[in-house]
């Protein structure tokens, strides 16, 4: 006789990568295939399998979330231009002029939009964590960005109708080419920035220059990934210029240069702060908010952290960065943003700058905002919002969407939670350096990337946090906020799989809330008691002092401790749900 738990509810399965797919691959045989009789939709998103789909995966992934409503997805990887072009060689047969944009890129900006939904991120309650606050205060770090060009010097104002943007471009041949269109309504703000490459140029020779003069090593962030036309086009004239004018002073000075992308970077660099650093953010918005951190953790430090701090990133829509169109300038000319026929804007450009276009969809704004204020009164959280709204029109709309749901939730006698209104920077520092509060976060989609991963960070673990995709119709995708684990990959595959030192927990507590939110939504009792049991297996093992080696050193008892690898510690969480 089957005793598994019977579950009518299918399930979607969204398969990753590198180490975070071997650990993701023994939590479904252990939690789900063992103990339960559920069917389960299971697409492989796989950087390689994405590739020889041409993308195809990502559209049946959104297909099956819209279908059945519930899913777990693994860390997935976005391939650089050497991955990609090691995975061309492997796969000769792919036809890499023809690839579709979701074929190499991040698939979860796409998987968002599609199923219109946006993101939190909390902090998983272990009792047992007593994270030890890197000392923070007189660190010889420096933050060093850009002054002029992006976002900072962009054109942006809020659509006056329904319509269609066009950027055109008028270059040497004087004829007007259509580089991009997209359709707009009545409110949606939309935004034009480019940066001058000479600009950037001159930037990086100042940047290695002052890391020499101060011999201090060299951390690089930009997202290159997701903005591959406009931060991958500065990467790649930056790095040259490393490469070509400055790696053999570096390296004979004995400093050290990084690049990394700019959330995972500064979530290492606040969690675990080098000694003396320049940190170079290029992109001038993210880099000033991240220049007044530093400096604020620098004079007052890390406190401990005595409260919730959960992140509700505006994703729906596909807004911003994330949603834009960008590319470098292919020679010299004007750049015209054109509204239904009529100017709105232009600018010179020169061959080589990078251009963005962005925009957003107020309705989804107005979606994500409602979505805030219900999880902060289900919850009773205080909000804070971060905003530019001194000179970027773009953040207005916000403003207005914010007063238009508290408006409707009082007619609906609903009072919205407590919230306030601060820029960015403020919002992060406070996030940081003055967390006693059961707080929300709300960020857009760039910022809510860097800071949720700060967050985790300092929650001791990028594995000890979750998070949670919630769009309008109910679809929820429940995932891990941490990434493949790359470096774990190579020591596990140079071992033949003896060596699997990966924290799971993340991806336990995902499965649960899925499991859980399956047993509500079709009344399975049994079902809903097993995933509150695996979550609290989860919270027990790490309380007993069980412990992976990321955690090492941070429960409240350290001489106690038994740290496991990846396999201890799934046996120790088995041995806990019996």
């Amino acid at each position: 006789m089957d005793s598994r738990i019977s579950v009518t509810s299918p399930l979607v399965i969204l398969h990753g990568d590198e180490m975070a797919q071997v650990a993701f691959e023994q939590i479904l045989k252990r939690f789900v295939s063992a103990r339960l009789d559920i069917q389960l939709e299971e697409i492989d998103l796989s950087a390689e399998h994405r590739l020889l789909t041409n993308g195809q995966a990502v559209i049946d992934a959104i297909d099956a979330l819209q279908r059945y409503g519930v899913g777990v997805k693994n860390a997935g990887m976005t391939v650089n231009r050497q991955q990609l072009e090691e995975l061309l060689r492997k796969h000769p047969e792919v036809d890499s002029g023809n690839l579709h944009p979701l074929a190499t890129k991040s698939p979860n900006g796409a998987i968002r939009k599609g199923i219109s939904g946006n993101i939190t991120r909390e902090d998983i309650q272990f009792r047992n964590l007593k994270i030890s606050r890197p000392d923070w205060i007189g660190r010889d770090i420096e933050v060093d960005t850009m002054e002029l060009g992006g976002i900072k010097d962009s054109f942006n104002q809020l659509s006056l109708a329904t319509g269609v943007v066009k950027l055109i471009f008028v270059g040497s041949s004087g004829d007007p080419v259509e580089l991009h269109r997209r359709e707009i309504s009545k409110g949606d703000p939309w935004l034009l920035a480019t940066n001058d490459m000479d600009d950037v140029k001159a930037w990086a020779h100042r940047f290695f220059q002052r890391a020499i003069d101060e011999k201090r090593d060299i951390y690089l962030g930009l997202k290159d990934t997701v903005i591959p036309g406009y931060d991958g086009a500065m990467r790649a004239v930056i790095e040259d210029i490393y490469h070509s004018d400055y790696r053999q002073k570096i390296d004979d000075l004995g400093l050290n240069y990084y690049y990394e992308l700019i959330d995972a970077q500064a979530a290492r660099i606040v969690s675990n702060p080098p000694e003396r650093a320049l940190w170079g953010v290029p992109d001038n918005t993210t880099g000033r908010k991240l220049f007044k951190l530093v400096n604020q953790l620098r004079k007052f430090g890390i406190p401990s952290r005595g409260a919730h701090v959960s992140i509700s990133r505006m994703s729906a829509g596909g807004g911003d960065q994330y949603g834009s169109f960008n590319m470098p300038a292919q020679e010299d000319g004007i750049l015209k943003v054109i509204v239904d026929g009529d100017e709105k804007h232009a600018r010179r450009v020169r061959e080589g700058d990078p251009i963005l276009l962005m925009s957003n969809d107020r309705e989804a704004i107005k979606d994500w905002v409602a979505q805030v204020f219900r999880d902060a009164s289900r919850k009773d959280k205080e909000v804070y919002f971060g905003l530019k709204r001194e000179y970027m029109e773009y953040d207005e709309v916000f403003s207005d969407v914010i007063t238009e749901v508290r408006r409707e939730l009082a007619q609906e006698h609903t009072p919205p939670p407590s919230f306030m209104i601060m820029r960015p920077s403020s919002q992060l520092k406070k996030m940081i350096t003055d967390p006693p509060r059961n707080a929300l976060y709300p960020s857009q989609n760039l910022d809510g990337d860097i800071f949720s991963d700060i967050s985790a960070a300092l929650g001791g673990s990028l594995a000890t946090a979750s998070s949670i995709i919630e769009s309008k119709d109910g679809t929820m995708l429940f995932e891990a906020p941490h990434g493949t684990a790359h470096d774990l990959y190579l020591k596990y595959l140079e071992s033949d799989g003896r060596d699997a030192h990966f924290n799971p927990s993340a991806l336990i507590f995902a499965l649960a809330n899925a499991l859980e939110t399956l047993g509500e939504r079709e009344g399975n009792e049994p079902l809903t008691e097993y995933a509150v049991n695996l979550k609290s297996a989860l919270t027990e093992t790490v309380d007993s002092g069980i412990v992976t080696a990321d955690l090492k050193g941070k429960t409240m008892d350290p001489g106690s401790e038994q740290v496991v690898d990846m396999a201890g510690f799934l046996d120790a969480v088995e041995r806990a749900l019996q």
